[in-house]
């Protein structure tokens, strides 16, 4: 059979998508792969390449609304599916699922699914305004896409039930939940924990949805009284509509509250260099950063939201804060610092999960089936 999997980023398709990959190819299949800019980033297009996988371009951003780039986006790739005929469609999300979904229908791709890894932007948080547009638009536009497929995998157990609650899934289409991404355990092992005052980490695109502000707020609550601590921050600048400016950042660096790293293309290191793991998201499908974190055996202190619930069980190898309260996340934090030994046992059990919920070979083999093969 033929394949063709298409991202809104490139890099998603070694990082969140290679093992994945990978055991379709060992199964004797043929691979496509698309993504914006594919062809220009080397080390995927070499990485992909060098087992098997044809690479191509998709003509549309990330992120943003443009009517006319994304139809000629559709145009484009229902081109593409018409000249490479794939047996089974795999999009992931939000534009590959709409644009890819409704292009592999109008091309007859025989079996279509889509990859939900997360609402988004569009139904995150307060729906007023520019974001009120953005989520009609998108609920619209889902319902027509899913209507053309023929499975429905989620990450989590919340989203199937908004999209069904907001009248998006269509009745007569199986729906399948796999635990995220998966890890790999030989990528992330476990790592002992460092020597030193207990130092906390978040990583994430510089979104407010991630939480960023409430990680600052309780940094700055808690950098005094706890003056060895650290609290540190990886990720970079992001343009979508919720992105926090680089003079913020900047601000909570010069106070003294936040080290900033910016991006980092390995945070293993990173991981290693840490106590304590922080999410605080609004919502995500299931956070790829927490499962490294877990995986490495650190305790995690997350949100209770969508798909960040999943991860932990409260107490048993982290906590779990209410979306969007600063105090709350400052408290959690300081149950470690005041009780370092809870960083120990916490993360032990967070390697635990991760090795028996999270693993990426047992991911793969749900979504192997949600591909039908």
């Amino acid at each position: 059979m033929t394949f063709l999997i298409l991202a809104s980023s490139s890099r998603s398709l070694c990082n969140f998508r290679g093992p994945l990959i990978e055991a379709i190819l060992a199964r004797g299949h043929k691979v496509h792969a698309c993504a914006p800019g594919l062809p220009a980033d080397r080390p995927t297009r070499d990485w992909l390449e060098g087992r098997g996988v044809i690479c191509h371009d998709a003509p549309f951003a990330r992120t943003g609304l443009n009517p006319v780039s994304d139809l000629r986006a559709l145009v484009h790739l229902t081109h593409l599916m018409r000249r490479v005929r794939p047996d089974v469609y795999l999009g992931y999300t939000i534009k590959p699922v709409i644009w890819g979904g409704l292009a592999a229908r109008l091309a007859r791709v025989p079996h279509r699914v889509a990859l939900i890894t997360g609402l988004g932007y569009a139904f995150t948080g307060q729906a007023s305004g520019k974001r009120a547009v953005i989520r009609q638009i998108a609920r619209r536009l889902y319902k027509l896409a899913l209507r053309g497929a023929h499975r429905i995998a989620f990450q989590n157990h919340d989203d199937p039930a908004d999209m069904a609650r907001h009248g998006i899934l269509p009745r007569n289409v199986p729906v399948q939940v796999v635990n995220g991404s998966g890890i790999d355990l030989a990528a992330f092992p476990h790592r002992d924990m460092p020597d030193g005052p207990i130092q906390f980490l978040l990583i994430a695109r510089l979104l407010g949805d991630k939480g960023l502000r409430e990680y600052a707020a309780a940094a700055a609550a808690l950098v005094r009284k706890w003056p060895g601590a650290g609290f540190h921050l990886v990720g970079g600048l992001d343009p979508n509509p919720d992105g926090i400016s680089r003079d913020e950042v900047e601000e909570w660096v010069s106070a003294g509250h936040i080290i900033w790293h910016g991006p980092l293309e390995d945070v293993r290191a990173a991981l290693a260099a840490c106590h304590v793991y922080v999410l605080p998201s609004y919502r995500e499908g299931t956070p790829r950063t927490v499962l490294e974190a877990m995986a490495t055996g650190r305790a995690i202190i997350t949100t209770d939201a969508p798909g960040c619930r999943e991860t932990v069980t409260d107490g048993q190898n982290g906590f779990l804060v209410p979306v969007r309260d600063s105090a709350a996340l400052t408290r959690a934090m300081e149950r470690f610092l005041a009780s370092p030994d809870l960083v120990s046992r916490m993360g032990a059990a967070s390697h635990v999960v991760a090795a028996q919920k999270y693993d990426v070979h047992k991911v793969n083999a749900a979504m192997l089936d949600a591909l039908q093969l």
